[in-house]
């Protein structure tokens, strides 16, 4: 998501930059940096290199309305909520280095495209684990596939509702012309979250953080 600042009011822009730096701090707090291992760190390093890849491939209407894919739900699952927030922070700030953003607007754009849909995700996650049955069909429909399509519709549906409130566009004009292209991408980012989790777990299943052999093939990882 690429909000531009001139379209939001400076007293948002700078509440949105402060929710983002509490969250992102605790999210550093909370992460086991001692425990990372070599390859979740690597991991970790390339998924960020290849969203922004992803991110830079988009399309846009006007100012503010730009479609590419998230991958918020693949981070969550990949390395779990707290390093996916603080992943998706560096992913804008390289974007910003890179010209491809406003710094102003750095603290609403994550908020809108990273700590929601890594929320949603991470809830869907909960949820499926506290009252559905811990089968590999559950994890890759439900928790990649299902979640990834809402956590980009999600994102943009709260994008647009920023835009409308802060009076940058029309409300109609957002729902007939912007709010079909997220519904369209949203499947697209479904079917790319289910591919790539199902490839994962299978090949290298030690990379996922929320993936476990015991509790969804009711055995051991291979040795």
């Amino acid at each position: 998501m690429d909000l531009p600042a001139v379209l939001f009011p400076l007293w948002l822009l700078w509440t949105a930059a402060a929710v983002a730096g509490l969250v992102l701090g605790f999210a550093a707090t909370r992460v086991r940096w001692r425990q990372l291992d070599a390859a979740a760190c690597n991991a970790w390093m390339g998924a960020v290199v290849l969203l922004l890849g992803l991110w830079l491939m988009k399309g846009g209407l006007k100012p503010g309305l730009s479609f590419h894919l998230l991958g918020a739900t693949v981070l969550t699952l990949l390395m779990g909520p707290w390093l996916a927030l603080l992943a998706m922070a560096l992913l804008l700030l390289a974007l910003v280095a890179g010209g491809h953003g406003d710094l102003p607007a750095m603290g609403l754009n994550w908020v809108l495209a990273a700590a929601l849909p890594v929320a949603l995700s991470s809830l869907l996650l909960q949820l499926a684990r506290r009252h559905l049955p811990a089968q590999l069909f559950v994890y890759v429909f439900l928790n990649a596939f299902v979640a990834g399509g809402l956590s980009l519709f999600l994102s943009g549906a709260a994008g647009m509702l920023a835009l409308g409130l802060g009076g940058a566009y029309a409300a109609d004009y957002l729902l007939e012309e912007a709010l079909p292209f997220y519904f369209l991408l949203s499947w697209s980012e479904a079917f790319i979250s289910g591919l790539v989790m199902a490839i994962l777990i299978v090949y290298r299943p030690q990379w996922v953080a929320s993936f476990d052999d015991a509790a969804y093939l009711g055995r051991g990882p291979e040795i």
